[in-house]
């Protein structure tokens, strides 16, 4: 794969600079090219959007798919090139549904419809057939034919640009229509779900859609969603497949019904290399390629890709569940952890946690976030969540108790800060109103698929906007 990248872009502005053409193992990549992240290749990315050709990948790159990220609010373009959709996006979701056929032979989805929830569909043409918006608005303008067959709700509805009037036209849509399939980011698919229910006054998905069989998931954790999915969804043949997808590339697919891993795909266009997780913070750490890699260790993901992305840093962590073949687990962000008193609390920590403490507890979260509570003279520290529940807790005061346990458990630095309060205090947690979370998204413009609420972080920026909204009056 990595020859065949440096072979293809050989001629590039990139490939003359770093000498592609004459690079003969990984170590001749590894020493010439630098790790690069958006604010080091920003400039070739604007050119490219200029309109200037061969800077990064051969040709001219037409398509930038914005990228906001969940950590800040500023936006990131990223160059989609045809190589990118076809060979990496389009082969993706063909994979994911031939793994679902094949280890359901007797499956009717294409029988159905799709329904697809794609993220913002605000397009800005930068020239002739060139633009930059949402990776979903740039494939579906792009799906070829066959698939338009299939997939519901037709472009007007799809590519419309206001994400609330959208969610009701969808609703509305495809309520009367057969479908087999959905697919979409678990928190906003709820909300279209909520409404279709509403719609047709019933409670049971099933009485909609009667031959529903699969969601199609990505983009957040699944695990504090499922328990609302299965309530609304009350079907043992019901299947849920995650796939691991971002703006930069299709990266895994999970192959195994039940499975909590991934398949990480290696022919998609991709060459992966991996940062150990202890050493991301440096400038230019050492990476390992692919046949080093140990299961069990968390490494920063690093990719160079076909549509120009040369040893790029995208801030995602992975750990390895199998190497033969490579299975892999989504830990997070690189920039959402809490480590301000080297508790080192991932998100895949806490997700963990919560699935298992609301089980216990029969609880279901619709939404949280989590920031650390700084010391002060004469206090320790701690951490303050913030969750918006679907089902309340029997008793929250438990809740609490059996979550810093669960944490306490999952964890052993967070356990070491916690012991007997002398670094960190017992957890804070407030309990918000329904509605909370996507009233506060909607209030700050961030409505949409590709827009995620902040689990974790290492300010109060987030958590303290979220109280301060939390205790405003709302309108009846």
């Amino acid at each position: 794969m990595l020859r065949y990248l440096l072979t293809k872009a050989a001629e590039t502005e990139w490939g003359k600079r770093f000498g592609f053409s004459s690079m003969n193992s990984y170590e001749d990549f590894k020493k010439r090219v630098p790790l690069q992240d958006y604010e080091t290749i920003k400039g070739d990315i604007n050119r490219s959007m200029d309109g200037e050709e061969n800077i990064l990948w051969p040709g001219e790159t037409r398509w930038f798919a914005k990228s906001s990220g969940t950590t800040n609010d500023r936006s990131k373009s990223i160059p989609v090139t045809e190589e990118t959709l076809e060979e990496c996006h389009f082969k993706g979701g063909k994979d994911l549904l031939g793994l679902h056929v094949f280890n359901n032979p007797k499956s009717r989805i294409y029988q159905g419809k799709t329904l697809a929830l794609g993220g913002s569909s605000q397009l800005h043409e930068l020239r002739a057939d060139s633009y930059a918006g949402d990776l979903s608005a740039i494939i579906i303008k792009n799906l070829p034919l066959w698939v338009e067959f299939k997939r519901i709700p037709g472009k007007d509805i799809a590519l419309h640009d206001n994400w609330e009037e959208k969610m009701e036209k969808m609703a509305a849509f495809s309520m009367d229509e057969d479908v087999t399939v959905i697919s979409g980011v678990p928190s906003w698919t709820l909300v279209l779900i909520n409404r279709v229910l509403e719609l047709k006054k019933t409670k049971n998905l099933l009485d909609v859609w009667p031959h529903l069989e699969l969601y199609m998931h990505g983009g957040v954790d699944f695990r504090p969603y499922r328990a609302q999915f299965e309530r609304l969804i009350p079907s043992s043949q019901m299947h849920y497949l995650q796939t691991y997808n971002a703006s930069e590339g299709f990266f895994g697919i999970q192959d195994r019904p039940g499975a909590d891993d991934m398949l990480l795909m290696l022919d998609y266009g991709i060459f992966y290399e991996f940062i150990p997780l202890e050493n991301s913070h440096l400038e230019q750490p050492d990476t390992i390629s692919l046949a080093n890699v140990e299961v069990g260790k968390v490494y920063e993901l690093v990719i160079s890709t076909n549509s120009g992305l040369w040893r790029y840093r995208i801030g995602d962590t992975i750990s390895f569940t199998s190497t033969a073949p490579h299975r892999i687990q989504v830990m997070g962000r690189t920039k959402q952890f809490i480590n301000v008193f080297g508790e080192e609390l991932m998100v895949d920590n806490v997700e963990k946690a919560l699935s298992e403490v609301c089980d216990t507890h029969q609880a279901q979260v619709a939404e949280y976030s989590v920031a650390p509570i700084y010391m002060e003279e004469g206090k320790n520290g701690g951490h303050e969540w913030i969750i918006e529940f679907v089902e309340d807790p029997m008793d929250i005061e438990l809740f609490k108790l059996d979550l810093d346990t669960c944490l306490r458990r999952i964890n052993s630095d967070y356990d070491a800060k916690r012991a007997h309060d002398f670094n960190l205090r017992k957890p804070v947690i407030h309990s918000v109103r329904p509605g909370t979370f996507y009233e506060w998204m909607k209030s700050r413009g961030k409505i949409g698929g590709q827009h995620k609420v902040p689990r974790l972080s290492n300010t109060r920026v987030h958590l303290d906007s979220l109280l301060e909204f939390a205790e405003k009056p709302q309108l009846a």
